[in-house]
Protein backbone atom coordinates (compact mmCIF):
# COMPACT_ATOMS: atom_id res chain seq x y z
CA UNK A 1 0.00 0.00 0.00
CA UNK A 2 1.13 3.33 -1.00
CA UNK A 3 2.00 5.98 1.68
CA UNK A 4 0.97 9.38 1.83
CA UNK A 5 1.66 11.10 5.04
CA UNK A 6 5.64 11.50 5.18
CA UNK A 7 6.85 12.61 8.59
CA UNK A 8 9.69 15.43 8.17
CA UNK A 9 12.33 13.90 9.90
CA UNK A 10 12.48 11.37 7.42
CA UNK A 11 14.00 13.45 4.67
CA UNK A 12 16.99 14.87 6.66
CA UNK A 13 17.78 10.99 7.29
CA UNK A 14 17.72 10.68 4.09
CA UNK A 15 19.23 13.37 3.30
CA UNK A 16 22.36 13.08 5.35
CA UNK A 17 22.77 8.85 4.85
CA UNK A 18 23.46 9.72 0.72
CA UNK A 19 25.96 12.39 1.43
CA UNK A 20 29.51 11.90 0.45
CA UNK A 21 32.00 14.30 0.72
CA UNK A 22 32.93 16.16 -2.69
CA UNK A 23 36.41 16.68 -3.93
CA UNK A 24 38.20 20.21 -3.87
CA UNK A 25 37.68 21.10 -7.74
CA UNK A 26 38.77 24.38 -6.61
CA UNK A 27 42.52 23.97 -8.02
CA UNK A 28 41.24 22.79 -11.51
CA UNK A 29 41.61 25.63 -14.42
CA UNK A 30 38.48 25.48 -16.84
CA UNK A 31 38.14 28.70 -19.28
CA UNK A 32 34.19 28.95 -20.12
CA UNK A 33 32.96 31.89 -22.02
CA UNK A 34 29.88 31.82 -23.49
CA UNK A 35 29.24 32.83 -27.29
CA UNK A 36 25.70 33.76 -28.04
CA UNK A 37 24.35 33.15 -31.24
CA UNK A 38 21.06 33.96 -30.81
CA UNK A 39 22.23 37.44 -30.80
CA UNK A 40 23.92 37.63 -34.36
CA UNK A 41 21.16 34.99 -35.69
CA UNK A 42 18.33 36.80 -35.06
CA UNK A 43 20.32 40.59 -35.91
CA UNK A 44 20.70 39.08 -40.10
CA UNK A 45 19.33 41.86 -42.43
CA UNK A 46 16.74 39.21 -43.76
CA UNK A 47 16.26 42.02 -46.91
CA UNK A 48 20.18 40.61 -47.86
CA UNK A 49 20.46 36.53 -46.67
CA UNK A 50 23.14 35.14 -48.88
CA UNK A 51 26.16 37.78 -47.51
CA UNK A 52 24.46 37.95 -44.17
CA UNK A 53 25.05 33.87 -44.00
CA UNK A 54 28.19 34.04 -45.34
CA UNK A 55 29.30 36.59 -42.73
CA UNK A 56 27.01 34.52 -39.96
CA UNK A 57 29.17 31.91 -40.95
CA UNK A 58 32.53 33.53 -41.08
CA UNK A 59 31.85 34.60 -37.68
CA UNK A 60 30.70 31.07 -35.79
CA UNK A 61 32.72 28.31 -38.27
CA UNK A 62 32.48 25.47 -36.04
CA UNK A 63 28.80 25.69 -35.20
CA UNK A 64 27.11 27.36 -37.87
CA UNK A 65 26.35 24.08 -40.28
CA UNK A 66 25.09 22.13 -37.10
CA UNK A 67 23.04 24.86 -36.60
CA UNK A 68 21.38 25.33 -40.13
CA UNK A 69 21.87 21.46 -40.98
CA UNK A 70 21.41 19.53 -37.74
CA UNK A 71 18.95 21.99 -35.73
CA UNK A 72 16.93 23.93 -38.23
CA UNK A 73 17.20 21.29 -41.27
CA UNK A 74 17.95 23.15 -43.89
CA UNK A 75 19.34 22.07 -46.81
CA UNK A 76 21.20 24.53 -48.12
CA UNK A 77 21.60 28.18 -49.19
CA UNK A 78 18.57 28.29 -51.41
CA UNK A 79 15.56 30.11 -52.34
CA UNK A 80 13.60 27.64 -50.20
CA UNK A 81 16.18 27.57 -47.15
CA UNK A 82 16.08 31.60 -47.26
CA UNK A 83 12.43 31.56 -47.09
CA UNK A 84 12.87 29.15 -44.31
CA UNK A 85 15.14 31.51 -42.10
CA UNK A 86 13.17 34.64 -42.93
CA UNK A 87 9.79 33.22 -41.65
CA UNK A 88 11.90 31.65 -38.28
CA UNK A 89 13.29 34.90 -37.61
CA UNK A 90 9.66 36.72 -37.86
CA UNK A 91 7.87 34.52 -36.01
CA UNK A 92 10.55 33.79 -32.72
CA UNK A 93 11.18 37.26 -32.90
CA UNK A 94 8.92 37.66 -30.09
CA UNK A 95 10.28 34.38 -28.12
CA UNK A 96 13.56 35.87 -28.94
CA UNK A 97 12.70 39.34 -27.36
CA UNK A 98 11.36 37.55 -24.09
CA UNK A 99 14.25 35.45 -23.97
CA UNK A 100 16.69 38.07 -23.75
CA UNK A 101 14.66 40.16 -21.19
CA UNK A 102 15.39 37.21 -19.13
CA UNK A 103 19.06 35.99 -19.97
CA UNK A 104 20.48 39.34 -21.15
CA UNK A 105 23.27 38.12 -18.51
CA UNK A 106 24.52 35.02 -18.22
CA UNK A 107 26.97 35.53 -15.62
CA UNK A 108 25.39 33.03 -13.66
CA UNK A 109 25.57 30.36 -15.79
CA UNK A 110 29.22 30.61 -16.78
CA UNK A 111 29.69 30.46 -12.84
CA UNK A 112 27.33 27.27 -12.96
CA UNK A 113 29.25 25.50 -15.69
CA UNK A 114 32.77 26.19 -14.64
CA UNK A 115 31.85 24.30 -11.12
CA UNK A 116 30.49 21.43 -13.32
CA UNK A 117 33.35 21.44 -15.95
CA UNK A 118 35.48 21.03 -12.66
CA UNK A 119 33.80 18.24 -11.62
CA UNK A 120 34.03 16.49 -15.51
CA UNK A 121 37.73 17.31 -15.36
CA UNK A 122 38.79 16.19 -11.47
CA UNK A 123 36.76 12.38 -12.68
CA UNK A 124 38.07 12.51 -16.14
CA UNK A 125 41.03 14.68 -16.57
CA UNK A 126 41.57 13.64 -20.39
CA UNK A 127 37.85 15.03 -21.25
CA UNK A 128 37.94 17.84 -23.94
CA UNK A 129 35.90 20.17 -22.02
CA UNK A 130 34.18 21.84 -25.19
CA UNK A 131 33.15 25.77 -26.06
CA UNK A 132 29.66 27.37 -25.22
CA UNK A 133 27.17 28.97 -26.91
CA UNK A 134 23.94 29.68 -27.05
CA UNK A 135 21.25 29.71 -29.28
CA UNK A 136 17.24 29.70 -30.20
CA UNK A 137 15.65 27.55 -32.31
CA UNK A 138 12.22 26.13 -33.43
CA UNK A 139 10.84 25.03 -30.19
CA UNK A 140 10.73 21.23 -31.03
CA UNK A 141 14.92 21.87 -31.56
CA UNK A 142 16.74 20.20 -28.51
CA UNK A 143 17.91 22.67 -25.18
CA UNK A 144 21.03 21.47 -25.30
CA UNK A 145 23.01 19.77 -27.69
CA UNK A 146 27.03 18.70 -27.92
CA UNK A 147 28.85 18.92 -31.40
CA UNK A 148 32.43 17.95 -31.48
CA UNK A 149 33.17 21.70 -30.89
CA UNK A 150 30.89 23.23 -28.85
CA UNK A 151 28.08 22.93 -25.71
CA UNK A 152 25.27 24.30 -26.95
CA UNK A 153 22.68 25.53 -24.93
CA UNK A 154 19.01 25.92 -26.66
CA UNK A 155 17.62 29.18 -24.72
CA UNK A 156 14.14 28.33 -26.34
CA UNK A 157 13.64 25.55 -24.36
CA UNK A 158 14.34 28.09 -20.73
CA UNK A 159 12.05 30.95 -21.36
CA UNK A 160 9.98 29.72 -17.74
CA UNK A 161 7.60 27.23 -16.74
CA UNK A 162 4.97 30.11 -16.92
CA UNK A 163 5.89 31.38 -20.78
CA UNK A 164 2.67 31.85 -22.88
CA UNK A 165 3.96 29.93 -25.57
CA UNK A 166 4.31 27.00 -24.01
CA UNK A 167 0.81 26.70 -23.02
CA UNK A 168 -0.23 26.95 -26.90
CA UNK A 169 -2.36 24.19 -27.69
CA UNK A 170 -0.11 22.65 -30.46
CA UNK A 171 3.48 23.14 -28.39
CA UNK A 172 0.95 21.28 -25.45
CA UNK A 173 0.94 18.11 -27.69
CA UNK A 174 4.72 18.17 -28.42
CA UNK A 175 5.99 19.42 -24.81
CA UNK A 176 2.69 18.50 -22.32
CA UNK A 177 2.75 20.63 -18.72
CA UNK A 178 4.64 17.73 -17.23
CA UNK A 179 7.40 18.55 -19.30
CA UNK A 180 7.19 21.85 -20.27
CA UNK A 181 7.25 22.73 -16.40
CA UNK A 182 11.27 22.37 -16.55
CA UNK A 183 11.57 24.43 -19.27
CA UNK A 184 13.11 26.63 -16.37
CA UNK A 185 16.12 28.40 -15.72
CA UNK A 186 17.31 25.97 -12.94
CA UNK A 187 17.23 23.14 -14.95
CA UNK A 188 19.68 24.59 -18.05
CA UNK A 189 22.80 23.73 -15.87
CA UNK A 190 22.07 20.11 -14.78
CA UNK A 191 20.88 19.42 -19.02
CA UNK A 192 23.89 20.65 -20.32
CA UNK A 193 25.77 18.78 -18.01
CA UNK A 194 23.28 15.72 -18.99
CA UNK A 195 24.93 16.29 -22.52
CA UNK A 196 28.37 16.02 -21.60
CA UNK A 197 27.74 12.47 -19.22
CA UNK A 198 25.76 11.00 -21.78
CA UNK A 199 28.85 11.76 -23.96
CA UNK A 200 31.27 10.36 -21.60
CA UNK A 201 29.18 7.33 -20.60
CA UNK A 202 26.57 6.37 -23.91
CA UNK A 203 23.51 4.91 -22.58
CA UNK A 204 23.61 1.17 -22.54
CA UNK A 205 20.25 0.11 -21.96
CA UNK A 206 19.20 -0.40 -25.01
CA UNK A 207 17.91 -4.21 -25.67
CA UNK A 208 18.09 -5.04 -22.46
CA UNK A 209 15.87 -6.58 -19.74
CA UNK A 210 13.76 -4.15 -17.35
CA UNK A 211 15.64 -4.49 -14.12
CA UNK A 212 19.65 -3.59 -16.33
CA UNK A 213 17.54 -0.97 -17.82
CA UNK A 214 16.60 0.67 -14.39
CA UNK A 215 20.03 0.29 -13.57
CA UNK A 216 21.83 1.59 -16.73
CA UNK A 217 19.41 4.60 -16.58
CA UNK A 218 20.13 5.15 -13.04
CA UNK A 219 23.95 5.42 -14.23
CA UNK A 220 23.08 8.75 -15.98
CA UNK A 221 21.97 10.40 -12.71
CA UNK A 222 24.89 8.59 -10.69
CA UNK A 223 27.30 10.50 -12.92
CA UNK A 224 25.38 13.24 -12.22
CA UNK A 225 25.47 13.21 -8.44
CA UNK A 226 29.34 13.55 -8.98
CA UNK A 227 29.23 16.66 -12.13
CA UNK A 228 26.92 19.00 -10.20
CA UNK A 229 26.86 17.47 -6.57
CA UNK A 230 24.85 20.71 -5.01
CA UNK A 231 22.25 20.23 -7.31
CA UNK A 232 18.81 19.05 -6.04
CA UNK A 233 17.65 15.80 -6.60
CA UNK A 234 14.19 17.16 -7.90
CA UNK A 235 16.35 18.78 -10.53
CA UNK A 236 18.33 15.80 -11.37
CA UNK A 237 15.77 13.51 -11.49
CA UNK A 238 13.16 16.46 -13.21
CA UNK A 239 10.41 15.38 -10.35
CA UNK A 240 8.72 18.07 -8.62
CA UNK A 241 9.75 17.90 -4.67
CA UNK A 242 6.11 16.67 -4.17
CA UNK A 243 6.96 13.86 -6.64
CA UNK A 244 10.45 13.16 -4.89
CA UNK A 245 9.21 12.99 -1.34
CA UNK A 246 6.44 10.46 -2.94
CA UNK A 247 9.28 8.42 -4.19
CA UNK A 248 11.65 8.79 -1.26
CA UNK A 249 8.65 7.85 0.98
CA UNK A 250 7.13 4.77 -0.90
CA UNK A 251 10.85 3.04 -2.06
CA UNK A 252 9.86 0.01 -0.46
CA UNK A 253 6.21 -0.19 -1.86
CA UNK A 254 6.83 0.74 -5.33
CA UNK A 255 9.71 -1.92 -5.21
CA UNK A 256 7.11 -4.27 -3.72
CA UNK A 257 4.77 -3.31 -6.66
CA UNK A 258 7.43 -3.65 -9.40
CA UNK A 259 8.23 -7.33 -8.37
CA UNK A 260 5.10 -8.30 -7.80
CA UNK A 261 2.90 -7.19 -10.82
CA UNK A 262 6.65 -7.65 -13.43
CA UNK A 263 9.14 -9.82 -14.58
CA UNK A 264 11.47 -7.65 -14.08
CA UNK A 265 13.83 -9.71 -16.56
CA UNK A 266 10.66 -8.70 -18.74
CA UNK A 267 11.78 -6.98 -22.50
CA UNK A 268 8.43 -6.54 -23.63
CA UNK A 269 8.38 -3.05 -24.63
CA UNK A 270 5.13 -2.07 -23.18
CA UNK A 271 6.88 -3.54 -19.79
CA UNK A 272 9.73 -1.34 -19.83
CA UNK A 273 7.87 2.15 -21.16
CA UNK A 274 5.68 1.86 -18.22
CA UNK A 275 8.77 2.25 -15.80
CA UNK A 276 11.10 4.07 -18.14
CA UNK A 277 10.18 7.15 -20.27
CA UNK A 278 8.65 10.14 -19.49
CA UNK A 279 4.51 10.69 -18.19
CA UNK A 280 2.94 12.38 -15.72
CA UNK A 281 3.36 9.69 -13.43
CA UNK A 282 3.71 5.85 -13.32
CA UNK A 283 0.86 3.78 -14.52
CA UNK A 284 -0.76 1.61 -11.75
CA UNK A 285 0.24 3.85 -9.20
CA UNK A 286 -1.18 6.94 -7.78
CA UNK A 287 -1.51 9.89 -9.87
CA UNK A 288 1.45 11.30 -6.57
CA UNK A 289 4.14 9.47 -8.31
CA UNK A 290 6.43 10.28 -10.80
CA UNK A 291 6.94 8.99 -14.22
CA UNK A 292 9.82 7.66 -15.09
CA UNK A 293 10.02 5.82 -11.70
CA UNK A 294 12.13 2.90 -12.82
CA UNK A 295 15.53 5.33 -13.69
CA UNK A 296 15.34 6.48 -10.24
CA UNK A 297 14.83 3.06 -8.62
CA UNK A 298 17.40 1.79 -10.65
CA UNK A 299 19.78 4.88 -9.29
CA UNK A 300 19.07 3.68 -5.64
CA UNK A 301 20.29 0.58 -6.71
CA UNK A 302 23.55 1.71 -7.80
CA UNK A 303 23.78 4.13 -4.42
CA UNK A 304 23.48 1.06 -2.28
CA UNK A 305 26.04 -1.13 -4.24
CA UNK A 306 28.65 1.67 -4.30
CA UNK A 307 28.22 2.31 -0.66
CA UNK A 308 29.00 -1.37 -0.66
CA UNK A 309 32.00 -1.14 -2.58
CA UNK A 310 33.69 2.33 -1.60
CA UNK A 311 37.13 1.10 -3.04
CA UNK A 312 35.39 1.57 -6.55
CA UNK A 313 35.99 4.23 -8.57
CA UNK A 314 33.35 6.10 -10.22
CA UNK A 315 34.57 4.96 -13.62
CA UNK A 316 34.56 1.26 -12.26
CA UNK A 317 31.00 1.28 -10.52
CA UNK A 318 29.83 3.11 -14.31
CA UNK A 319 31.39 -0.11 -16.07
CA UNK A 320 30.07 -2.41 -13.74
CA UNK A 321 27.62 -4.83 -15.53
CA UNK A 322 23.85 -3.60 -14.35
CA UNK A 323 23.08 -7.67 -14.01
CA UNK A 324 26.12 -7.60 -11.39
CA UNK A 325 25.22 -4.18 -9.62
CA UNK A 326 21.81 -5.78 -8.85
CA UNK A 327 22.82 -9.49 -7.74
CA UNK A 328 25.80 -7.04 -5.38
CA UNK A 329 24.05 -4.57 -3.82
CA UNK A 330 21.18 -6.84 -2.26
CA UNK A 331 18.83 -4.30 -3.12
CA UNK A 332 15.48 -4.94 -0.57
CA UNK A 333 13.85 -1.36 0.34
CA UNK A 334 11.67 -1.12 3.24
Amino acid sequence: MFKYIIPSFLFIAIACSNEKKKPDVSHINVDVRIERFEEAFFKLDTLNLPQELQNLQNTFPAFYTVFMQNILQLPGRDTNSYKMIRNIISAYRPIYDSIQMKYRNLDWLQSELKSGFQFVKYYYPEYQIPKVITFIATLDAPGAILTPDYLGIGLHQFAGKNFSVYNDAQVQQLYPFYISRRFDKEYMTTNALKAIGDDIFPDQSVGKPLIEQMIEKGKSLYLLDHFIPDVADSIKTGYTKKQLDWAEENEGNTWAYITKNENIYSIEPHVIQTYIGESPFTQGMPETSPGNIGQWIGWRIIQKFAAQKEELTLQQILATPARKIFEESKYRPK
